[in-house]
């Protein structure tokens, strides 16, 4: 792609914004920077390229039609007047993770996960399994490193993306050689408006594929199986509940990988760490893209028996007084609490509440009702939790103004041999800056718990 001297506009200034303006910038290209965040403050974030580029800020404007191209971040809506300003006189407007794919090296083979829940597992899992056959790879998207900086690297043969709807209401070419479709449940319906059309947003992740391209995805979601017929990949399963002709799935307690040139078994479900019905979902499609991206089953089977996880979803904090306390904040909606909640057996003292994002909150009440002895909420959600919670016929429970009450509650509440779970079935964003700064004060919290025991 032809960038240099091409006068673009990039809108948003946080990671992924950033990593466009200095991939822009390493091709030539006359770069504007637009945030809605002070001037000021902006330009702190960009101070070693200030000289390079123009940055603009309101109430200031940009005459939208002196750009060829916009790139958009994850986290800004299509609705902002430069965006529609900008689409109704024709000039394109992109998402960071399709400039990733027009600059990227042709010799770059993209593995793309998505999915309501599970993707950073999953995406995290499939890099360790990659690294650990020798493969030159890199993970980025919208986990960690923006997917541009990830393309950016020298030396690496495979980008390894976790690609969010966000990211995928801007795409225009991108097309992942082999992609993952993990699940879609309710979630972002604030921003996306309707579920049919967050469904039309996550299809987007195969609509480029071809007949030489691969898509695993799970034949247990009933809306994957409607869509799936879209694809215009090589279509492979996974499933947790039945023995597949073919795919990923569990077999006597094992895991199957059944592809056209043979069957093999990875190991035994005794074997592997994660916990719970989700995990096996993230592990089959991330061991099944390993095994189309060429890995062999010992080292897929290999890392599966040493991975733990990752942060903030499903991270054990630490155990105070025989109570296991559990960091999940990463569960931002209710579909993805409630498979947390369906992972333990034991009692639960259950931490809920935050931002809704236009999420029902029935099914979270009635799994609550089910698995939790007593519920603590804060946030902006918390009386629309409450009243589908009470409405199930629940009644345990307690409201508290901020997450560190809410840590000295359930240490006041929990008796030893139960869970304490942070799993707030809602977004960060009313009183933290994102899911991991949450994370990081729970963790906190039960420390000095842990801490004053000692």
């Amino acid at each position: 792609m032809e960038l240099a001297a091409k006068k673009v506009l990039v809108i948003g200034a946080g990671i992924s914004g950033q990593a466009a303006v200095r991939a822009l910038l390493s091709r030539g290209a006359d770069v504007t920077v637009w945030d809605e965040k002070d001037h000021t403050e902006m330009a702190a974030t960009l101070q070693d390229i200030a000289d390079k580029i123009t940055v603009v800020s309101p109430p200031a404007e940009v005459n939208v039609g002196d750009f060829k191209m916009l790139i958009l971040s994850p986290g800004i809506r299509t609705g902002i007047h430069p965006v529609v300003t900008a689409l109704a006189a024709g000039i394109p407007v992109i998402s960071e993770v399709e400039l990733a794919y027009l600059i990227k090296d042709p010799r770059i083979e993209i593995l793309a996960v998505t999915g309501t829940n599970g993707k950073t597992t999953t995406t995290t899992l499939l890099q360790e399994i990659l690294t650990a056959a020798g493969q030159r790879s890199a993970a980025g998207g919208n986990i960690g490193t923006a997917l541009t900086a990830v393309v950016n690297q020298m030396g690496i043969d495979t980008a390894v993306a976790e690609i969010s709807s966000f990211q995928l209401e801007t795409i225009k070419t991108f097309r992942p050689h082999i992609c993952g479709l993990l699940n879609i449940t309710p979630d972002h319906l604030d921003r996306h408006k309707t579920m049919e059309n967050y469904i039309k947003i996550k299809s987007r992740i195969f609509e480029n594929q071809r007949a030489d391209d691969f898509a695993i995805l799970n034949y247990e979601d009933p809306i994957i199986a409607r869509i799936s017929r879209e694809c215009r990949g090589q279509k492979i399963f996974f499933s947790v509940e039945r023995e597949l002709s073919s795919g990923a799935f569990i077999r006597d307690n094992k895991i199957i990988i059944k592809l056209p040139d043979g069957e093999s078994m990875v190991c035994s479900l005794d074997e592997i760490k994660l916990r719970g019905k989700h995990n096996l979902e993230n592990i089959l499609c991330a061991a099944g893209m390993a095994a189309v991206a060429g890995v062999e089953m010992e080292t897929i089977a290999a890392v599966l028996k040493t991975f733990k996880g990752v942060r903030h979803r499903m991270e054990e904090a630490a155990t105070v007084s025989g109570v296991l306390y559990i960091n999940d904040s990463k569960g931002t909606n209710p579909e993805s609490s409630v498979r947390a909640m369906e992972s333990f057996k034991e009692p639960i003292i259950l931490i809920a509440g935050g931002r809704n994002k236009g999420s029902s909150f029935d099914l979270l009440a009635r799994v609550i009702k089910e698995k939790v002895r007593a519920l603590i909420l804060l946030g902006e959600a918390r009386e629309d939790i409450k009243s589908a919670v009470m409405t199930s016929g629940f009644t345990n429970i307690y409201e508290v103004e901020d997450l560190p009450a809410a840590v000295k509650k359930a240490h006041q509440l929990a008796r030893p041999g139960e869970i304490v779970l942070l799993s707030p079935a809602c977004a960060s964003w009313d009183m933290f800056d994102n899911y991991e700064q949450r994370g990081d004060l729970f963790c906190a919290e039960v420390q000095l718990l842990a801490g004053s025991r000692e």
